[in-house]
């Protein structure tokens, strides 16, 4: 009878499927990326982020930007969009500029985004083949609209655009939120809508998730694969913006950036798991009311 059970549990060893490289690929390339990056940062801006760089830069402040961060990243986990409208709308607010604004969210996504494809990987909420499709059109935009922000296009003249823009974003979640029975058609163009996607992303700070999660799930498209999908290639996305705005543009508002990264990295795990434990509805119109208020909040200040 013990050998009996010995061989069992031999056997039933020998049954567990083991997860191949390709599959781990998922985790790895963002965590090599994400560690080298961090490694690159620290060392060119040392001082920054010494101890006495991060005690002195220690203040209510900072705190503010870790509390957006997490917002927006519960936002963004949980809608498949929001995450730069909503962040960038609270900074241009706050009194952030929008060069720095847009830059310091999308270095900040590229490592919130990174979590958040990792978590959305660990609980399956991603259609590999979506991804594939909207990956390299969206970083071709992503990186054509960094560089014109961060070297040909003024940011004090287009701030008051941006909130329009935002404005329209928001417009946007709140009419997708109060659709009924929405009827499965099939996605043509997926190249397209993430090019634009990626481009009005890193033009205006925001914009990836509204423009593709919406259009998708217009669509009738799953809502959790969907979500998963959309933020595993925002994770590209973000990269080749942020990388784009850092050649171009150098780092700036350090502040902004790192609490941005803390607040999503800590978010992006729960907000991967209650991808499916919401109410999407009352949360993407409270969200579309909120931007709403924030960019005219904005707008103000120039009219």
């Amino acid at each position: 009878m013990e050998n009996m059970n010995k061989e069992l549990k031999i056997n039933s060893g020998a049954l567990k499927p083991e997860v191949s490289f390709t599959k781990r690929l998922w985790v790895i390339i963002p965590v090599v990326l994400l560690v080298g990056l961090l490694s690159t940062l620290v060392y060119n801006h040392y001082d920054e982020f010494s101890w006495n760089g991060f005690v002195a830069g220690f203040d209510q402040e900072f705190l503010i930007f870790v509390l957006i961060g997490i917002f927006a990243q519960l936002v963004d986990g949980t809608l498949g969009m929001g995450y730069g409208a909503t962040s960038t709308s609270f900074l241009l607010a706050y009194g952030v500029s929008p060069a720095i604004s847009s830059a310091g969210v999308h270095v900040a996504e590229m490592f919130t985004t990174g979590a958040s494809a990792i978590s959305h990987h660990r609980f399956g909420n991603i259609n590999k083949k979506l991804v594939k499709n909207l990956l390299i059109p969206g970083v071709i935009g992503s990186v054509v609209g960094a560089y014109l922000l961060s070297d040909v296009i003024d940011g004090d003249v287009i701030k008051p655009f941006i909130a329009v823009y935002m404005i329209a974003l928001a417009v946007i979640i709140i009419r997708k939120a109060m659709k009924k029975n929405i009827i499965k058609k099939k996605t043509k163009r997926l190249g397209v809508l993430a090019t634009f996607g990626g481009f009005m992303d890193a033009v205006g700070g925001g914009g990836w998730g509204p423009i593709v999660t919406s259009t998708l799930l217009g669509r009738g498209r799953n809502p959790r694969y969907t979500i998963g999908s959309v933020n595993a290639a925002e994770f590209a996305v973000s990269f080749a913006s942020g990388i784009t705005f850092m050649l171009f543009g150098g780092i700036h508002g350090w502040q902004v950036i790192l609490g941005l990264i803390l607040g999503g990295v800590a978010a992006a795990p729960l907000a991967a798991y209650l991808v499916n434990k919401i109410q999407r509805k009352p949360m993407m119109i409270a969200v579309g009311i909120l931007i709403i208020v924030l960019s005219l909040k904005t707008l103000s200040k120039f009219l």
